[in-house]
């Protein structure tokens, strides 16, 4: 952790010559991180606490079995993260505020020290996104508020279990570490797209894994369930983004793109609900989602987190379901330039480590 926070610090030095809102950001960052790092509690000694009320140890007793499944199944890092706990007394740890011009579907990005360059800036106070996002709509742009569950420090520290990784069930919380881990073990500055990918790939891949070797056959088919109703979500936003795209790209004015976008957008809507009730049986999952505006950057970061998943998964298994494989796959695209990066990620019909 001591490195990390000196990485935070030298960055709020730094930032201070650019001027006081980078401090005032960093300095946010930093206090929030803190709080949580020192409001932590062993994941083993709650366990042996006979006053811990029962529901929450059986939550740990939960992680507990997760967290080593992601080191003896999965590969992933067998360090301190996530064998502790806090109750962040939230139903978010942060939000994270995406942005977009009226007229494109390119998020806009800020640069952070460790992480490099993200489509999306996150505060622990959603008084203060909701504040930024309010200063970017006065500047014309497309914004989109989402609370998140969890967040990582790449293992610079040891990330605790959250409060709020715990309000959908067990398999929703392997997601989530298995999803976490995975940013821990590769990660490739300033391509986020490429990041979220690989750790949705690890996830989905871990959780049925979990779940079959667990014996939960009927867990395993209620997330198979919503893993098709996610990929039908996603093709939904895709094709809306496709639509979209060749309205901004058109020769029409102005008023008459902002009218041709707000039809797309009730077309989206439209094609949602029946969707949802021929081909869901009524599942109303995602309702909130489509009764929320909708605009740029809200589709923008849906892509952010789907684009490439499928690419990761078939490289999963060209390497034969073998994880280590995968790992080193992963990490020979990230040194690629970007552009190849993709096309070889996309195009290969081989593992890219040796056996």
């Amino acid at each position: 952790m001591k490195a990390f926070l000196r990485l935070i610090l030298a960055a709020v030095l730094v930032s201070g010559i650019a001027g006081c809102t980078g401090v005032a950001y960093y300095a946010q960052s930093l206090e929030g991180h803190v709080k949580i790092m020192t409001a932590r509690q062993s994941v083993a000694r709650l366990l042996d606490d006979p006053s811990a009320p029962e529901a929450l140890r059986a939550q740990m007793r939960d992680a507990q079995a997760i967290r080593q499944f992601a080191v003896d199944e999965l590969a992933l890092p067998d360090n301190r993260s996530y064998r502790s706990y806090v109750d962040v007394g939230h139903e978010a740890v942060t939000w994270a505020v995406f942005a977009a011009p009226e007229f494109s579907l390119s998020l806009r990005t800020w640069c952070f020290p460790v992480y490099g360059c993200v489509p999306y800036r996150g505060y622990f106070s959603k008084q203060a996104a909701v504040e930024f996002a309010s200063e970017l709509r006065d500047q014309g742009l497309d914004v989109h508020v989402s609370g998140v569950t969890a967040y990582s420090t790449l293992g610079w520290s040891s990330d605790p279990l959250l409060s709020t990784m715990f309000t959908q069930g067990e398999t929703d919380l392997a997601a989530v570490v298995f999803h976490e881990l995975a940013h821990q073990r590769v990660y490739i500055q300033g391509d986020s797209e490429f990041n979220e990918a690989f750790a949705v790939a690890v996830e989905t891949t871990g959780v049925r894994k979990w779940l079959r070797l667990s014996g939960d056959t009927a867990g395993l088919r209620r997330y198979e369930a919503e893993r098709a109703r996610r990929e039908q979500f996603v093709a939904l936003v895709t094709m809306t983004r496709a639509e979209l795209a060749r309205i901004y790209e058109s020769s029409g004015s102005m008023d008459e793109k902002r009218a041709a976008k707000t039809v797309a957008m009730d077309k989206m809507r439209t094609r949602y609900r029946r969707m949802r009730d021929n081909n869901w049986g009524g599942y109303d999952g995602y309702d909130a989602w489509f009764d929320a505006p909708i605009n740029n950057a809200k589709l923008a970061a849906v892509s952010v987190y789907s684009d490439q998943v499928e690419a990761f998964v078939r490289l999963f298994t060209l390497c034969s379901g073998d994880y280590p494989r995968f790992y080193a796959s992963v990490r020979k695209l990230g040194k690629l330039e970007r552009a190849d990066r993709l096309e070889t990620l996309k195009t290969t019909e081989r593992c890219l480590a040796a056996r």
